[in-house]
């Protein structure tokens, strides 16, 4: 089998550039052992035999070759009516999934909305879960302390992880930002200015190496997850490989992944959700075993499926 995998969106700082980076990495490797092949392209070329799509965007409307999708959340499909530009490019995404051999989705409440929202049978929805990184390990005192005096962060902080390039109400930054406090607030992710320029005793990074966040995690007094509109919530799983405890607001996919190692609160509580992370104790709940090599196998099988045609 040769597979062609759309690796544009590795170099994407969120989560997804996770996703298609560690996801390719671990799919070589089964290539590998089944004498197989896995190519980088937009699209399949001559002598492909199947075309994953690791993102809504990169799925084509008219696949030469099966085609496999990763769905990653639907909060852009139900939010598509908010600008006719971005109704016309959520219709011709939504076309271009629902011809999809196979789907895959990071959690069951992702392809539970994925069946509802688009004319895709629940049958062809694999549910494939996401992992920490073999960075993410509780880091040594030296390496928190290195990293702290690098990015400027006090000692005892609050941390949240996430894409800050533009203002999403969804995220939920602000409120974060002016909630009561005991702590300080660390901002870690690719960064805009309006994220610069927010005030309270708020430390922004910008974008950091896995090393580092791996450090930043290990030190925070907690890991805070504000948006209950997340598809899997990676950096809950990252910081809980860190040994950090996590505070989320209650959604779905959070409440999947995260049952039984998190702390939750009700959504827009934010007040309530800084509180709970003030409360947070250590030792934090282990993450869940599944890594990305389990990951890239699974995805794998639906290969097999999609090139079957079950």
């Amino acid at each position: 089998m040769r597979v062609c995998f759309d690796s544009r969106p590795a170099a994407d700082p969120r989560g997804i550039g996770r996703y298609a980076r560690c996801l390719l990495d671990g799919l070589r490797r089964v290539a590998e052992q089944r004498d197989s092949e896995v190519v980088e392209g937009r699209q399949p070329r001559r002598g492909d035999d199947l075309f994953h799509a690791p993102w809504v965007n990169g799925a084509l409307l008219h696949p030469r070759v099966p085609m496999v999708v990763t769905v990653h959340d639907v909060v852009s499909q139900k939010h598509a009516g908010s600008s006719l530009r971005a109704g016309l490019r959520g219709g011709m995404r939504k076309l271009a999934i629902e011809r999809a051999a196979r789907l895959i989705c990071p959690t069951r409440a992702v392809a539970d909305d994925v069946a509802a929202l688009m004319r895709v049978d629940r049958e062809h929805i694999e549910v494939i879960a996401e992992a920490a990184a073999a960075a993410f390990r509780p880091r040594p005192a030296g390496e928190v302390a290195a990293a702290r005096e690098a990015h400027g962060v006090p000692e005892e902080y609050l941390l949240w992880v996430g894409d800050l390039r533009h203002p999403d109400p969804r995220r939920r930054i602000p409120a974060l930002v002016h909630a009561p406090r005991e702590l300080p607030l660390v901002l870690v992710g690719a960064a805009g200015q309006w994220a610069h320029e927010l005030a309270g005793g708020v430390t922004v990074t910008g974008e950091i190496g896995d090393d580092e966040l791996a450090a930043l995690y290990t030190g925070a007094h907690a890991l805070l997850l504000p948006s209950a509109e997340e598809g899997f919530g990676l950096p809950a799983v990252e910081a809980l490989a860190c040994g950090t405890p996590v505070v989320a607001a209650d959604g779905p996919a959070l409440r999947e992944v995260l049952e039984g190692r998190a702390t939750f609160v009700e959504p827009g509580d934010v007040d309530g959700l800084v509180a709970a992370a003030h409360a947070a104790t250590r030792p934090a709940p282990a993450p869940p075993a599944w890594t990305w090599a389990d990951a890239a196998a699974a995805t794998w099988r639906v290969y097999e499926q999609a090139l079957a045609g079950d």
